[in-house]
């Protein structure tokens, strides 16, 4: 048994039947699944858990946490003060990802959500708990060149805590999602070594529920004509890219028929409008998709016809006619001093479903802007995740509820959320290093039989 484990079970058994109880507040709190992972740990390791404080803002979060735990958050926490929470000894807080998510602009602490670090930081240094543990997308590692993780580090550090950090994958801890994330962690006492981990697997069958069947949609009816269930299965619908894993629209005719020859064009204009040749051309900073003119169409696919022709897959909405964009600021704008031309239809959120997931597979990370395109075959057809299936992905346990909630609230809640046996694994090795002898005194005590 390690070291700390042991010395915290004695101390139960020496004093008599007196449980240790650990007080930990949950910021930014969202689901609740750091709250969840956290309480796993401690029930692992024998010890009770009072939670005595979280915070949240947004609306349907609070509604979500108040029905599963009981406890209404707080609200803002930048406009609440240190002194009006209660001692406590370890804090939880997965602070928002957008500032530094792919998924978003990436502006860090230019970002007024990337400064929610520093009151995580500021109620560490007024209440001084034991040990803490923070959550964050991965991209957080490679912000600015590692500076703004090295930034929060040295602060961690200048409060008086030793600090490390890892980024682990859900899928190696049973989940059948993979979900790639950081976690900073750190106690007043000593170094935390989480060790090696013994990965276990998990496949999306493990949790689709096949009772539930497929819908029919007008989008899935079109699919379904030109493709067999099974070459569906594990492909992407998308636009922007071309590949043998995409599915694109004009394949199954999603907007209108198309032609051998328009295919072939739209095939065509897929791969050369990502050429930065034309950004020279245009005499503009280059970006990952760009619109082409007749006369750039022209210099590789000759048509006699071809301005109607392109004219014909604007209408259809395959393709459209626009400026191209140039860079203002953190943004891409329309450029309408340059001329006009035409490109894929690229929305990211154009389809009913984005992918088909492959149930001998793991699920994509869910993200809070397309879980709910997500396509689950079931039978001879295809329909939503559930929120229910969602939960799963993020260990959630099937006695947490969620069905009061609209689904997109839901599936919006489940793509900002954490993976908790992941929580779990490190939370445990937080405590067991923070609670040292000497730590101990501290610790409040509450009469529990045992």
């Amino acid at each position: 048994m390690p070291q700390q484990e042991w010395y915290v079970r004695k101390c139960i058994l020496a004093l008599g039947g007196l449980l240790v109880n650990i007080k930990y507040i949950d910021l930014f709190c969202g689901l609740g699944g750091l709250r969840l992972g956290f309480e796993a740990a401690l029930q692992s390791a024998g010890l009770k858990g009072q939670h005595v404080f979280s915070s949240e803002i947004k609306r349907y979060a609070v509604e979500a946490y108040k029905y599963n735990f009981g406890d209404t958050p707080n609200g803002d926490i930048t406009k609440i003060e240190a002194t009006d929470i209660p001692d406590f000894d370890f804090l939880l807080a997965g602070f928002p990802c957008q500032a530094f998510s792919s998924a978003g602009r990436r502006l860090g602490f230019e970002d007024t959500r990337g400064t929610l670090f520093f009151d995580v930081a500021r109620i560490l240094k007024a209440k001084n708990p034991k040990g803490f543990l923070l959550e964050n997308v991965e991209g957080l590692v490679s912000h600015d060149n590692g500076k703004t993780l090295d930034t929060m580090i040295g602060v961690l550090e200048d409060i008086g805590y030793t600090v490390d950090w890892q980024v682990f994958d859900s899928k190696d801890f049973g989940l059948a999602q993979s979900r790639k994330r950081i976690y900073i962690y750190g106690t007043s006492s000593q170094a935390v070594t989480l060790g090696a981990i013994r990965p276990r697997f998990s496949s999306l069958s493990d949790i689709i529920e096949h009772s539930i069947p497929a819908k029919e949609t007008e989008f899935t009816k079109k699919l379904l004509k030109y493709y067999a269930i099974e070459d569906v299965i594990g492909k992407k619908i998308k636009d922007k890219r071309g590949g043998a894993d995409n599915i694109h629209s004009w394949n199954f005719a999603l907007k209108g028929d198309v032609s051998t020859s328009q295919k072939e064009l739209l095939e065509l204009l897929l791969k050369q409008r990502r050429n930065k040749k034309w950004a020279d051309i245009y005499d503009i900073d280059w970006m990952d998709g760009m619109p082409l003119t007749v006369e750039m169409i022209l210099s590789f696919y000759n048509d006699s016809n071809l301005k109607d022709t392109l004219d014909d897959l604007v209408a259809k909405g395959y393709l459209a006619y626009e400026h191209p964009k140039k860079k203002e600021g953190n943004k891409r704008v329309y450029d309408t001093n340059k001329p006009k031309g035409y490109n894929i239809v690229t929305g990211k959120l154009s389809f009913e479903y984005s992918k088909i997931l492959d149930p001998a597979d793991i699920a994509p990370t869910l993200v809070a802007t397309d879980v709910m395109r997500l396509g689950v075959p079931v039978g001879k057809g295809i329909r939503s995740l559930t929120v229910r299936e969602g939960l799963r992905l993020f260990g959630f346990p099937e006695n947490y509820n969620l069905d009061f909630l609209k689904a997109k609230d839901a599936f919006d809640l489940l793509g900002n959320t954490v993976s908790i046996p992941v929580v779990t694994h490190v939370s445990s090795h937080v405590i067991k290093s923070a609670l040292t002898k000497e730590s101990m005194s501290n610790v409040t005590i509450a009469r529990t039989a045992i």
